[in-house]
């Protein structure tokens, strides 16, 4: 039975469609989008007339897909942009009326939960760790080890939330960067302490940026590890560290052309280093790796299970 799972993020939407062998799940396809939902107004809580139409027409092509490989069983997930939207119920009236595809709205609760599953299907939660998701308009974080998730929470801190409220010059100013951070310090309070009373010593980052920040190390570095066949990958933390401050420091332009970089995460990443360096900086943590597996897998793992 061929099972699939579609992930509406703020920025990208993904599709994956699996099935079950020998009690491993078997990626078949998997396919996204960067149909950025939450352009323009997220922090206006509104998604706008261009993006709602992007939106539509990419579950039409997925819809499409899922007959084409014979799905007989999915689920459609919607994240931040939609779950904050005023006209959020919109979308998934138009996209039920449009595609027949139901959109169930998850809470940040929940969708930290699916990250987890989807990051523990992946075998890199070795230890004590605290797993990080940035998503455009909210960040996840999970304190757990391979056993059990101990504490998990939502903030409406995403890349793209807070590049289209703080991120206003090129390369980003001293004030524009210390705005985020100040943000960010106010927001994570509880993090923190949750994570003085633990004290986990590994960051595990969920796709998306990390992925970016490791296909910018790769292709520095010559390497031929292919991020897109691989369950995990461990940074080697100067490396990480240098390839951030490059990133922050760079402009617009400068970051374009980085072998490695994709269109969506030009400007975004520049957010998403800010926030990991600040995290990693505040709970004394310098081992780094990425779980490519994400929500989407956590979908699909409770869906065949």
């Amino acid at each position: 039975m061929r099972t699939a799972a579609i992930d509406l993020g703020t920025n990208t939407f993904h599709l994956i469609i699996a099935e079950k062998e020998n009690d491993e799940v078997k990626i078949i396809y998997k396919t996204n989008a960067p149909v950025r939902l939450g352009e323009g107004r997220l922090n206006d809580n509104l998604i706008i007339d261009a993006a709602f139409k992007r939106g539509v027409d990419q579950l039409k092509a997925y819809s499409e897909t899922l007959k084409e490989y014979g799905v007989t069983k999915f689920k459609t997930t919607g994240t931040s942009a939609i779950r904050s939207a005023s006209n959020g119920k919109d979308f998934v009236d138009a996209v039920k009326s449009e595609t027949g595809i139901d959109i169930e709205i998850i809470s940040g609760d929940e969708e930290a939960g699916l990250i987890y599953q989807g990051v523990k299907l992946s075998g890199a939660i070795e230890d004590l760790s605290l797993i990080m998701d940035i998503g455009g308009g909210s960040v996840e974080f999970i304190l757990c080890d391979s056993n059990t998730l101990i504490w998990k929470k939502s903030y409406d801190i995403g890349a793209a939330r807070l590049m289209q409220q703080f991120f206003k010059s090129d390369p980003i100013s001293d004030e524009d960067r210390n705005s985020i951070l100040v943000h960010i310090q106010n927001q994570l309070e509880d993090l923190f302490e949750v994570c003085e009373k633990y004290q986990p010593k590994f960051l595990i980052g969920s796709a998306g940026a990390f992925e970016t920040f490791a296909e910018l190390i790769i292709k520095k570095n010559n390497q031929h590890t292919d991020i897109k066949a691989a369950k995990t990958y461990k940074f080697d933390f100067d490396e990480y560290i240098a390839i951030a401050i490059k990133l922050i420091n760079a402009t617009h332009a400068e970051r374009a052309i980085m072998p490695g970089m994709i269109p969506l995460r030009v400007d975004m990443i520049v957010v998403s280093a800010l926030i990991t360096n600040y995290v990693l900086g505040r709970l004394k943590i310098n081992n780094l790796t990425l779980s490519t597996y994400d929500l989407k897998m956590g979908v699909l793992a409770s869906l065949m299970n």
